[in-house]
């Protein structure tokens, strides 16, 4: 059974920094685009960062230079690193795999953004 845990929210006042966490079991992240979206209320889910099996990396435009996305191989994991956060940044941020046609996604962590 394929599980995706996130892990690290919490709230941070603007201009801090956090690090997030997504944790596989029952699939191997090294073979996998890993994927961390972000939900405001009322909004869709969007794209905020890709590592991909090569680990090249994508990010938002919004989000470029500030986060960074990276795997931990020996534990099945991919963090995001999150750094001069702005209220804009709130939500909660949710980890996401494809694999084998089908969609799996954690059941995210919340990140308040103080101004």
């Amino acid at each position: 059974q394929v599980q995706l845990v996130e892990s690290g929210g919490g709230l941070v006042q603007a201009g801090g920094s956090l690090r997030l966490t997504c944790e596989a079991s029952g699939i191997n992240l090294d073979i996998y685009d890993t994927h961390w979206f972000r939900q405001i209320p009322g909004q869709e889910r969007e794209l905020v960062a890709t590592l991909n099996i090569v680990e090249t990396t994508y990010y938002d435009d919004a989000e470029k230079g500030r986060f960074t996305v990276f795997t931990n191989k020996e534990k099945n994991m991919v963090d995001l690193q999150m750094t001069g956060l702005k209220p804009e940044d709130k939500g909660v941020y949710y980890c996401h795999v494809a694999a084998n046609g089908q969609c799996f996604w954690g059941q995210g962590t919340q990140v308040p953004v103080s101004s």
